[in-house]
């Protein structure tokens, strides 16, 4: 035993006794960094495994009408959370399948916490035999293949039906869990393979059955609430209502902590006992639902570039692996106060949770996620921001064009494939909700186009209000965009200068080993912030530009515009000038307008170093930019047809008849109905548009268009295109003359957002190769909901054969009938 570890440890949970808040559905926040600093894991993982110890003790014991004594200070523990007497009416899994979960959590906690724990002799299981579990679970099941398969196509289960098998031929499976009504089951039949899967489900544990060969886990990046749900007496409202509000109960809040790290969470809202079993024996892939540190065989520190059977090499356009996995979530959308920053405000958050949990998949995966609005009065989407969603056009979640918005109290299922690997980040797109709080991240994981030794996961850059993003848009309407009162790393920041009393909130914080290299998978989740990120005394190694990996280039300070990601290598090997380095994010000043411009601030510390840094930040030009052109090489390269389609869109800014701002494409402002979307009049045999609903069509496949977008106006703009890459063909900030620029179509940069420079141009092209109505338009909110946005109808006569209609009619029929009751009135564009 390591006693130093084991009695900094009592000592964390002795003074945890008097200060730790019920954790009856997730976790709740301390700042124990002397323990974190001390230990492997952060402490939510070690919240996470010592709750769910706990969990399952009580289980066996209601099982097994035994009292279980458990050492040190997990028995400290067991009467801090104080678990609830056994109940006759829950149904408990078999104490076999029990034992056999247990084994694993209890060697991670002892790894965690560098000491050995006596296991009781109750908890070990005496035999790994099938056993059968007392409630029915679903079982989805696909056919065991290895092969490739079109990356155009959607995979989908072949069959279903009910079972209730719980096999485990390997101790080295781990599903976590804090629901408290039902533990989870494991099936595995790996021979080397580390699973951890966490849920903070009040009623449903998520359930993994895989053959994976070999996979470990890691932990994700995000802050939870200690709250996740608030309700309003409110009787009317709209996303931009002025004539009510939302008032979220005084009950309900969050407190960032210092790390900004915390356990996924995937939340059933499901009151059923039942659970879903998520069945693969692909040998491919990886059962885990947080990110893994050798998923795939092949893929190494040494060298990431391979990925099984596939590589950086592969045509990810053509070609996609064929996992026959299924990865499901369940998001709950809800209204609650926060304080990022220390400064309390109302929020909507998935999950209780800022950022919302981070969706992991292996690239091939097919994900599944349910999202419930308990939202009072408004309505709400999930957007899988650059997931190009190949025949799924239904699922891109985009209200007004691919459904209605989801009523209040009703639930919405997405299904898509992830034919792509990287990073990205998924958002509400109704209204401005998504810079309420309703967004997370999204790790795809498959190869590399630079080595690495850890993967820190998704690091979010966004700005922040004290003000709600709905009470700043009257001003936006009327003055122009608004300014902000701050910016946040991962969730957290303070808010004031470093010295004075007055200062709130917390710095995020993350530690690095010498010598090693860290990547870390940014995105900018702003709504009127384009950042230029930095590490003192660093150089970053960018390897992939959203979700297309690059020939890898380096860099002191990264730009990184509204929408867009960037995965970068971070080394640390400037432990001989310091051991506390300052990160970064500044907004680029000319079009981002931040109080906090000096104080967005992280710090990065080698080894166990807690020490605040003194280093100073690279010079700078203060200019509002893209990465250069020439730096974003694909490394997959790719040439562009010439075209068969063209546009120019010329962008403006005027005010309406109600004098309010509104942007215009062509002299067109963008308006489409929330109860009456693209797909429902696609389905409706509707083939006339007005023009304000800016429809580009495009009737056949292969067909490739053009896009020039230009402006004279001094705002640069991200322009995201929605179920597509483009091709940056040229880009400048000048007038465009075609007789002048010349476009590149030799493997010319691609990705999903591209910066329209100010007073400039930039000339993007694309293969109609997804039938579907897809979305182009700025990413800075204020401008979305000022009608910044048009649409391309993309191969008419293949769409409705891709629709669940009665999902669509039904959810707009919901959406109808919640909207008059509440008296929920579409006051923005739509989207």
């Amino acid at each position: 035993m390591r006693l130093p570890y084991f009695f900094a440890t009592l000592a964390f949970w002795l003074t945890l006794s008097t200060a730790y808040v019920t954790p009856s559905k997730g976790h709740s926040y301390i700042s124990p960094e002397s323990l974190e600093r001390a230990t492997s894991c952060n402490i939510f993982q070690i919240f996470a495994l010592e709750e769910q110890i706990l969990n399952i003790v009580r289980e066996v014991e209601c099982g097994l009408s035994t009292k279980i004594t458990l050492p040190g200070f997990l028995g400290l523990l067991s009467n801090i959370f104080s678990n609830a007497a056994c109940s006759a009416a829950e149904k408990k899994a078999s104490v076999v399948t029990l034992q056999q979960q247990a084994v694993p959590i209890w060697s991670s906690i002892e790894n965690c916490l560098h000491t050995t724990l006596s296991m009781p002799s109750i908890l070990r299981p005496t035999s790994t035999t099938t056993t059968k579990p007392t409630s029915s679970a679903k079982v989805v099941t696909t056919s065991a293949s290895t092969s490739k398969s079109s990356a155009g196509n959607v995979v989908t289960s072949t069959s279903s039906s009910k079972a209730s098998v719980a096999t485990s031929t390997s101790a080295m499976s781990l599903v976590i869990s804090t629901s408290s009504s039902k533990a989870s089951v494991v099936t595995s039949t790996s021979s080397s393979s580390t699973s951890l899967v966490t849920s903070t489900s009040s009623s449903k544990a998520l359930e993994v059955s895989s053959s994976s060969t070999s996979s470990q886990s890691t932990t994700s990046s995000s802050i939870s609430s200690s709250s996740s749900s608030a309700t309003s007496s409110s009787a009317s409202s709209s996303a931009f209502s002025s004539t009510s509000s939302i008032t979220p109960s005084a009950t309900t809040s969050f407190t960032p902590s210092s790390t900004s790290l915390a356990i996924y969470s995937s939340t059933s809202p499901s009151s059923n006992s039942s659970s879903s079993v998520y069945s693969s024996t692909s040998s491919s892939t990886t059962s885990s639902a947080l990110p893994t540190g050798t998923p795939c065989t092949g893929n190494t520190a040494s060298d990431r570039s391979m990925w099984c059977d596939y590589s950086t090499a592969t045509d990810y356009y053509e070609e996609v692996p064929n996992t026959g996995v299924t990865r499901e979530y369940w998001f709950d959308v809800t209204a609650t106060t926060a304080a990022p920053d220390g400064f309390t405000r109302y929020v909507q958050l998935i999950n209780g949770s800022l950022p919302g949990p981070t969706i992991f998949a292996d690239w091939g995966d097919t994900v599944v996620v349910h999202v419930t609005n308990n939202v009072p009065n408004n309505g709400s989407s999930i957007h899988f921001h650059g997931i190009r969603q190949n025949y799924t056009n239904q699922n891109d979640g985009v209200p007004s064009l691919t459904q209605c918005p989801i009523a209040p109290g009703e639930t919405y299922t997405y299904t898509w494939r992830a034919t792509q690997y990287g990073t990205s980040w998924y958002h509400s797109h109704f209204a401005l909700q998504a810079w309420e709080g309703v967004f997370g991240g999204i790790v795809i994981n498959g190869p590399a186009t630079s080595n690495y030794d850890t993967d820190a996961g998704i690091l979010f850059l966004n700005d922040w209000s004290h003000q709600t993003s709905d009470e700043l848009y009257t001003y936006a309407q009327t003055t122009g965009p608004p300014p902000l009162d701050n910016a946040l790393i991962n969730g957290t920041n303070v808010f004031g200068e470093d010295g004075n009393s007055t200062q709130t909130g917390k710095r995020f914080e993350m530690s690095v080993v010498a010598g090693q290299s860290t990547r870390l998978r940014l995105v900018n989740g702003a709504i009127d912030t384009h950042f230029k990120f930095s590490v003192d005394n660093h150089t970053l190694t960018v390897m992939s530009t959203d979700f297309v990996p690059i020939v890898p280039y380096t860099t002191d300070i990264l730009n990184i515009a509204i929408g867009q990601r960037y995965d970068v290598i971070l080394t640390a090997n400037q432990d001989a000038i310091a051991s506390d380095f300052w990160m970064r994010a500044i907004p680029q000043v000319a079009c981002s307008d931040n109080d906090s411009v000096d104080n967005i601030k992280g710090m990065v510390h080698y080894g166990s170093s807690t020490a605040t840094p003194t280093t100073t930040g690279y010079a700078y030009n203060d200019e509002c930019v893209d990465e250069p052109l020439a730096s974003l090489v694909p490394y997959l390269p790719r040439n562009v047809n010439s075209s068969d389609i063209s546009t120019s869109e010329a962008v403006t800014v005027a005010t309406n008849t109600d004098n309010l701002f509104r942007w215009y494409l062509n002299s067109t402002t963008f308006v489409s109905d929330w109860a009456n979307p693209t797909l429902l009049k696609v389905n409706n045999n509707v083939t006339t548009w007005t023009a304000e609903n800016a429809v580009i069509e495009i009737p056949n496949a292969g067909e490739w268009l053009y896009i020039v977008v230009e402006t004279q106006i001094p705002v640069p703009h991200p322009i995201h295109l929605h179920g597509h890459d483009f091709y940056v063909v040229a880009q400048g900030s000048t007038t465009y003359d075609p007789a002048t620029v010349v476009l590149n179509r030799s493997n010319p940069p691609r990705r999903d957002v591209a910066l329209l420079p100010a007073s400039g141009y930039v000339v993007l092209a694309f293969e109609a190769d997804n039938p579907g109505a897809w979305l182009m338009h700025c990413h800075i909110g204020w401008h979305t909901s000022e009608g910044f946005s048009l649409q391309f109808l993309e191969q008419y006569s293949k769409i409705v054969p891709l629709l669940d209609v009665n999902k669509l009619e039904d959810t707009c029929s919901t959406w109808s009938s919640a909207a008059t009751a509440d008296s929920i009135v579409q006051e923005d564009s739509g989207v």
